[in-house]
């Protein structure tokens, strides 16, 4: 199954975890991403301390735990592209009504997908 068919037919739970430039770690509760191409995705973020980490360090993880028993899932090593502040195509974008008006900018927020893992196991090589 391919990553757009997986997030738009597995429910769970996802983790973006980031860090500043100096090694200050944060992780965050993220909805599913939107599959942009093959290896390509975005997220919809506030200007909150994820994407303040990502002006300084462009390399994230989500972590997606899937809904059920035990600990499956996937680890999507990802490194930031570019962001833009486009109301409309974020509004089009989003997945469940949002107030818009009250919890200040939106960005959607792009990455490349430089590596995936399942979510327990697989040996990592360089």
């Amino acid at each position: 199954m391919d990553l757009k068919d997986y997030f738009k037919n597995i429910s769970g739970t996802g983790i973006l975890s980031t860090a500043d430039n100096t090694g200050n770690v944060d992780a965050a509760v993220y909805s599913r991403p939107h599959l942009i191409e093959d290896r390509s995705l975005a997220f919809i973020m506030r200007d909150r301390l994820s994407h303040a980490n990502l002006q300084s360090n462009p390399r994230a993880v989500y972590l997606f735990i899937e809904q059920g028993k035990g600990f499956n899932g996937k680890r999507l090593y990802l490194t930031m592209t570019k962001e833009e502040k486009n109301p409309e195509l974020i509004a089009s974008l989003q997945r469940r009504d949002q107030n818009t008006t009250t919890d200040g900018d939106r960005f959607l927020v792009y990455f490349t997908i430089d590596r995936e893992r399942p979510i327990v196991g697989d040996f990592f090589e360089e």
